[in-house]
């Protein structure tokens, strides 16, 4: 059978595990195929492809449930579901896309960008199972690496107590999440993948003391002959298993990921076990791809690539150093002259750019793995001693530690700088990950400062600011991808004053103001604007909180028409912060704002996402000279 004509998973049923391998290697030869054309995620999927053809063969998915935590594993899942004649739009827009998404597949049984996710639902879907009276199965798939998130933590917890409740777990354990996992878990993990796989030793233990008539009736062991079966497995159960098994859970493993016989049979006899199930499996992330196997940081995404080399596709041109890379280096840099300098990831150094400082300055960075709200509070203990803790993590993830952000740092109004990438629109990886709400979710809360830089030249600057910043919590988010090609500094970057602006360019007829990354499409639009006979002030914000009200309303009211420009939620945005100083100071100002509506930006580029939501300087100009402040003013289309 081709991999081409899979259209239900149910088709692997009654294939032997020869023709099953021969699905493996389709599987593994169009996963390597599309992501060298596009890009996106390699090492993840490539560990999982027996393991995904095992667990479905020995399921029927026209009734059962899979959940998998963190979609960028399940891309052969995508595969063998019926998405393979559009597998090569995979993150392009309209296609495919990265992540689990219940509106594109009904094989999608929980949507999953972030980790730690699937134990919860899986547990969610079981109860509700009983509830009705229904009967299906329900597996959550989750990473080791994954495992050290708290909720996945707190899930196993609940599910361990309800020992009626039939639901499987299985432990991809790769010893990888990005990047190496950190803490006791990945050490406790690492211990039993050393030890033998010996939880079957006493399978047969009770085959065997059937046969003793003193020992039972034949049919059912005698309950002694049971507590000595259980002592017996105890002894011989690895640790891990045994911990598992105290905590409510019937432990299967260490099994061979890439064995599809040993994978089928185990989830077979998991399958029959009630209550709550892990079976504990160790893949190798990249397989079947040596250079993948060999660097599996490096291969765990990658932009369009040599397949045969494994080198990056070159672009046409250079490009300027990335906004992460810059900010890596500053950061590095200032913590050369100061050790109380703390750099803290959750589980994305080389996401963020702190695998830079881990190998400068291994003491002053800290990797707490898939942990946000730990890596939050521990940022406010450190800071609590006089350290000065910077905590990188991607917008979309500080999401996870709301609480912790407002409790532990700004009621306590601690020195916690947070540096937020990925803030604004990120492309291909879809709704999950972009990073639209950041600047709506933190502008509520007292005691924190925001600010955002219009380059990577003034992200240096803020990255002193930030340093320097005592009195409470200071927040700066900044994009994926590279910066405009500014002059870089070396050194001496001086600090901003907190809450001050900045005027680029001067005009009468309209005020423009933008935040972070729509700075440079102000400008953009005032030259356009200006081919027209209108002339704008365009105001670099720089601060959202504190807003620099001093430059802000008197410019506002002398010009009376203004426009704010974000790459964020409209909704509580930067453009609502300055609605709300107009109308708190009684400035009669006309006011549009120019951001991303109440809506999901999907998987796109870039550059696709903002042409959508009108964005450009181009439509923003076109929207301005369409409108009632300018009406003897020509349009855009008028003109051309």
């Amino acid at each position: 059978m081709h991999l081409s004509e899979i259209t239900h998973p149910n088709q692997l049923h009654g294939l032997s595990i020869r023709e099953l391998e021969d699905i493996a290697n389709q599987i593994r030869e169009k996963h390597l195929e599309t992501i060298a054309a596009s890009g996106g995620h390699l090492g993840p999927g490539l560990g999982v492809v027996e393991l995904t053809i095992g667990l479905y063969q020995t399921l029927d998915l026209d009734q059962d449930k899979v959940l998998w935590d963190v979609g960028h594993q399940a891309y052969p899942h995508k595969l063998l579901t019926g998405r393979y004649k559009n597998f090569h739009t995979l993150r392009q827009k309209d296609g495919v896309a990265g992540y689990l998404k219940r509106s594109e597949n009904k094989f999608d049984h929980f949507g999953a960008g972030h980790a730690s996710t699937s134990i919860s639902a899986g547990l969610g879907m079981a109860l509700a199972r009983d509830s009705k009276g229904e009967n299906f199965k329900v597996v959550s798939i989750i990473g080791d690496g994954a495992l050290t998130g708290g909720m996945a933590l707190e899930a196993i917890n609940h599910a361990g107590h309800l020992p009626n409740t039939n639901m499987m777990v299985v432990l991809n354990d790769n010893e990888m999440s990005i990047s190496p996992n950190v803490g006791a878990i990945s050490r406790y993990l690492n211990k039993v993948r050393l030890s033998d796989p010996i939880q079957f030793i006493t399978d047969n233990l009770e085959e065997q003391f059937k046969h003793f008539p003193f020992f039972g009736d034949g049919a059912n062991l005698s309950p002694e002959m049971k507590n000595l079966k259980e002592a017996m497995k105890r002894l011989a159960m690895p640790k891990v298993g045994a911990v598992i098994e105290e905590l409510g859970f019937t432990y299967f493993g260490p099994i061979d990921g890439h064995n599809l016989k040993e994978l089928i049979d185990t989830f077979n006899k998991a399958h029959k076990v009630k209550g709550p199930v892990l079976v504990h499996v160790i893949t190798v992330k990249g397989k079947g791809y040596s250079l993948a196997e060999k660097d599996q940081v490096g291969y765990h995404a990658q932009s369009p690539f040599n397949l045969t080399t494994g080198k990056p596709i070159p672009s046409t041109k250079p490009k300027p150093p990335s906004y992460s890379k810059v900010f890596a280096h500053t950061l590095t840099t200032l913590a050369q002259n100061n050790p109380k300098i703390i750099g803290i990831t959750a589980a994305m150094a080389t996401g963020t750019g702190l695998d830079k400082l881990q190998q400068k300055l291994p003491n002053q960075y800290i990797d707490v793995g898939i942990a946000e709200q730990h890596a939050v509070t521990l940022a406010a203990g450190l800071a609590c001693e006089g350290m000065r803790p910077v905590v990188a993590i991607y917008s979309t993830f500080l999401q996870r530690a709301y609480d912790q952000i407002i409790h532990d740092v700004c009621i306590q109004k601690l020195p916690v700088f947070f540096c937020l990438d990925r803030a604004g629109i990120v492309g291909a990886d879809g709704p999950t990950h972009q990073g639209m709400y950041d600047i709506s979710y933190l502008r509520c809360i007292p005691n924190l400062v925001m600010m955002a830089p219009k380059d990577e030249a003034e992200l240096q600057r803020m990255m002193v600011t930030g340093i320097n910043y005592t009195d409470g919590a200071i927040a700066m988010r900044y994009p994926r991808g590279n910066g405009l090609g500014v002059p870089l500094a070396e050194e001496g970057w001086e600090a901003l004053e907190i809450g001050k602006g900045e005027i680029l360019r001067n005009g009468d007829d309209i005020l423009l103001i933008g935040y972070g990354t729509m700075v440079n499409t102000a400008m953009q639009t005032a030259e356009i604007l200006s081919e027209h006979g209108i002339e704008a002030t365009v105001i670099n914000a720089r601060f959202v909180k504190p807003l620099d009200t001093e430059l802000i309303l008197p410019l506002a009211e002398k010009i009376g028409k203004v426009v704010t420009l974000e790459e964020g939620s409209l909704i509580g945005g930067f453009g609502s912060a300055v609605a709300e100083a107009l109308t708190d100071n009684d400035v009669m100002a006309k006011l549009k704002r120019f951001g991303v509506p109440d809506i999901l930006v999907d998987h796109a580029t870039p550059n696709e996402s903002i042409a959508d939501l009108g964005l450009t300087s181009r439509q923003i100009s076109e929207q301005i000279l369409a409108s009632a402040w300018f009406e003897q003013k020509p349009s855009l289309s008028m003109s051309n």
